[in-house]
């Protein structure tokens, strides 16, 4: 029987998480949390085998999160179950630690089937996820232009990761600091970054910035 943990902000999935699981003779549910703060000193405390992680918590981020877990716990597995995917998401998740990534709209046979595939020492992607990492590996380039942002996000996105502040990114484009922020907000969301280093390693790695040369 593995000791399993939930962590899902949405308390209907969480709480329908926890019963679907709680009859099932495999797992033995030891804790579950709504944020990643939470989650973080739960983890520590109860030390699971198994973690069922959305990947968007408030406090703390499900990838931050599952960064500073495994570290302790290297022997805990961990499914990651979220509505939101994308290349970067994925692969940022599966560099922390995570076994298997499934979404959202895959429905509860897929959730269930990941798990079990997770618990028993396997790697599993839903439907969804498997097509975009498929589709990644068939087209390289797609993946590295950040071609799901619109032409004034990269704009910005670019501008930021060069440390401009928002007043010099406003003063540049000529457009307005609300404006800049609305657009900094849609694509730290679209993107699932929410912080200056980590919008500065995906430009970094889209190419849209060069990295600076040691002297």
């Amino acid at each position: 029987m593995k000791r399993l943990v939930i962590v899902e902000d949405q308390t209907a999935i969480r709480e329908m998480l926890v019963e679907i699981l709680r009859l099932d003779a495999n797992y033995q549910l030891v804790g579950e949390s709504g944020d990643g703060q939470s989650a973080l000193a739960l983890c520590l405390e109860v030390k699971p085998d198994l973690l069922v992680l959305d990947a968007k918590l408030p406090g703390l981020n499900g990838v931050d999160l599952l960064r500073r877990i495994s570290k302790k716990l290297s022997g805990m597995r961990v499914l990651v179950f979220s509505g939101h995917e994308n290349p970067v998401l994925i692969r940022e998740m599966l560099e922390a630690g995570a076994h298997g990534f499934v979404e959202k709209t895959a429905g509860l046979f897929e959730f269930k089937k990941g798990l079990e595939t997770v618990a028993s020492g396997g790697t599993y992607f839903g439907p969804a996820v498997a097509a975009l990492l498929r589709n990644v590996v068939a087209n390289p380039s797609a993946s590295n232009t950040a071609d799901f942002l619109t032409d004034r996000e990269r704009e910005i996105l670019q501008l930021v990761a060069e440390s401009h502040s928002t007043k010099e990114i406003a003063a540049k484009l000529g457009i307005s600091i609300k404006t800049v922020d609305n657009h900094r907000t849609n694509l730290m969301r679209k993107l699932n970054l929410h912080d200056v280093a980590s919008l500065t390693r995906y430009a970094l790695e889209v190419g849209l910035i060069e990295p600076k040369k040691s002297l």
